[in-house]
C-alpha cells in the first residue's frame, strides 16, 4: 500500500464530505443514527464473530485480562452501543444554536452561533465500541471524521464501520464521512496528523504512551484524552461502611478503564479502623496494593509503593494506599501527583467536601460517590469520544457540544466602520 496516497485519500475524502454533513438537517442527522443502532443489533452475530477474531489475537500475544475486558463484545456491550447511538440521535443538535447575542448602538446586529469543528481524527486503542461512539457523535454535531483503531481491535472495528457505512449510503449521505483506516500500519499516523488545510483536530484516547506520541508528532490541533491517575481520599469522620463501598466499586468494577481508582487516601484517624474493614475486600478482589510506610505498618505485608507508583495509570487491581494527616495533605498530593481527570472524597463534613471541589485541580470532582461516574453517557451527555484533560478547548466528557466551536455573525443595514 501506498501509505502517502491512502492518507491523502481519507483526508481529502473527508474535507470533501464535510461540507454535505455540516449543513445536513437533524431529521436526516438522527435518521441515520437510528438506521445504525438497528444495524449494529442486526447484525451481532458477525460483530461477535469478527470481534473473536481480535480475543484470539489479543490471548496469543499476551494481552492482560483487563485489555482483554476491554476488547470484548458481549451481548450487553452491543445492545449498550446501539442504546448510546439512539441515545446521540435524541439530544438537542448543537449546530446552529445561538449562544449569545446582542445589538450594538450603530444598529448592528450580532450572534454567536455553534457550528461543526470540520475534519475531526480520533486515535484510539482497544475498545471497539469507540467506533459507533465518536462516529455518531461526529455525524450528529456535523462533522466528518476519521477513524483510526488500534491494531488489537482491527476485525471488531471493521465490522462496526461497516453498519456505519451502510447506514449512511441508505440514507443517501457520503459514507467518506464517517472513514476508517483499514491499515494497522503505523507509518500512516503521521500523514494524519500533519494534514493541515483538511483535518481540524485530533483527539488521542488511550494511554499515555499514544498521546504522547500524537502531541509531538502533529501539527494539527489536538485535544488531550490523557491517562486517569485517580483518587479517592477518606476524610476524618466519613461513614466508613459507604466509604467501603464506594471504594470497592471504583477499584474493582471495572479496573481497566480511565476512571477507575488508582490511589486511595486515608486520614490518619479513620486508617485503622478503615483499613480493618476495607483490607479484606481488597483481599477477596485480587487487589494487589502498595502502601505509605503508615498504611503497611496497618495492613502487614502490603508491597511498599515508590514515588513512581503515586503517578502510575495501573489499568489493573493495582491500588496505592497512602495514610494523610489533613484534608489539605490530600488535595496537595491529588494536584501533585494526579493527572487532572477524576478524583473524590468521601467525608461527612459539608465545608471539606466544599474545599475539595474548589481546590483540585481536575476535570471532574465527586464528593460521597464513585469516580467511575465520570462518563459522557452517565452525565446525560450520550456518548463520548473521550475525556479531555485539557484546559483548551474542552474539558472532561467530549461529547456533543464539545465537537462544535463558534462564529459570529453580524447582520447590518449598510452600517461602515469610520
Amino acid at each position: 500500500m501506498d501509505i502517502e496516497a491512502y492518507a491523502g485519500k481519507l483526508t481529502t475524502g473527508a474535507r470533501e464530505a464535510s461540507g454535505a454533513i455540516a449543513n445536513a438537517s437533524t431529521a436526516l442527522k438522527d435518521t441515520v443514527l437510528h438506521r445504525i443502532a438497528d444495524n449494529i443489533l442486526q447484525n451481532r452475530e458477525f460483530l461477535q464473530k469478527e470481534n473473536e477474531k481480535d480475543l484470539a489475537a489479543g490471548r496469543e500475544a499476551g494481552l492482560s485480562a483487563a485489555l482483554l475486558d476491554r476488547l470484548t463484545l458481549t451481548d450487553n456491550r452491543i445492545e449498550a452501543m446501539a442504546g448510546a447511538v439512539r441515545k446521540v440521535a435524541g439530544l438537542k443538535d448543537p449546530v446552529g444554536r445561538v449562544i449569545d447575542g446582542w445589538m450594538l448602538p450603530n444598529g448592528l446586529k450580532l450572534d454567536k452561533v455553534r457550528v461543526p469543528l470540520g475534519v475531526v481524527c480520533i486515535i484510539y486503542e482497544s475498545r471497539p465500541n469507540v467506533t459507533a461512539d465518536a462516529a455518531s457523535l461526529c455525524l450528529k454535531s456535523g462533522n466528518a471524521v476519521i477513524l483510526r483503531g488500534g491494531k488489537e481491535a482491527i476485525h471488531s472495528n471493521q465490522a462496526i464501520h461497516r453498519q456505519i457505512s451502510a447506514a449512511c449510503e441508505a440514507e443517501g449521505l457520503d459514507p467518506r464521512i464517517a472513514q476508517l483506516v483499514q491499515t494497522t500500519d503505523r507509518a500512516l499516523v503521521p500523514h494524519l496528523l500533519q494534514a493541515d488545510g483538511y483535518v481540524d483536530v485530533v483527539i488521542p484516547r488511550g494511554g499515555k504512551g499514544l498521546i504522547r506520541a500524537v502531541v509531538e508528532t502533529a501539527t494539527v490541533p489536538v485535544i488531550k484524552h490523557y491517562e486517569g491517575i485517580c483518587h479517592t481520599y477518606v476524610d476524618r469522620g466519613a461513614d466508613l461502611e459507604m466509604a467501603v463501598a464506594i471504594c470497592r466499586h471504583a477499584k474493582c468494577q471495572r479496573p481497566g478503564v480511565c476512571n477507575a481508582m488508582e490511589t486511595l487516601l486515608v486520614h490518619e484517624a479513620e486508617a485503622e479502623e478503615f483499613f480493618t474493614r476495607m483490607g479484606p475486600v481488597y483481599e477477596q478482589e485480587g487487589v494487589e496494593l502498595r502502601g505509605c510506610a503508615a498504611s503497611q505498618r496497618l495492613m502487614p505485608g502490603i508491597a511498599t509503593a515508590t514515588e513512581q507508583d503515586w503517578r502510575t495509570e495501573y489499568l489493573d487491581l493495582i491500588l496505592s494506599v497512602k495514610v494523610v494527616g489533613s484534608l489539605e495533605e490530600a488535595i496537595e498530593h491529588i494536584n501533585r501527583y494526579g493527572s487532572a481527570h477524576s478524583d473524590a472524597i468521601v467525608t461527612t463534613d459539608f465545608a471539606r467536601a466544599q474545599r475539595f471541589l474548589d481546590e483540585v485541580n481536575s476535570a471532574a470532582v465527586f464528593v460521597n460517590t464513585t469516580t467511575r461516574w465520570h462518563d459522557g453517557e452517565q452525565f446525560g451527555l450520550g456518548a463520548e469520544i473521550g475525556i479531555s484533560t485539557d484546559k483548551l478547548h474542552a474539558r472532561g466528557p467530549m461529547a456533543l457540544e464539545e465537537l462544535t466551536t463558534y462564529k459570529w455573525r453580524v447582520i447590518g443595514e449598510g452600517q461602515l466602520r469610520e
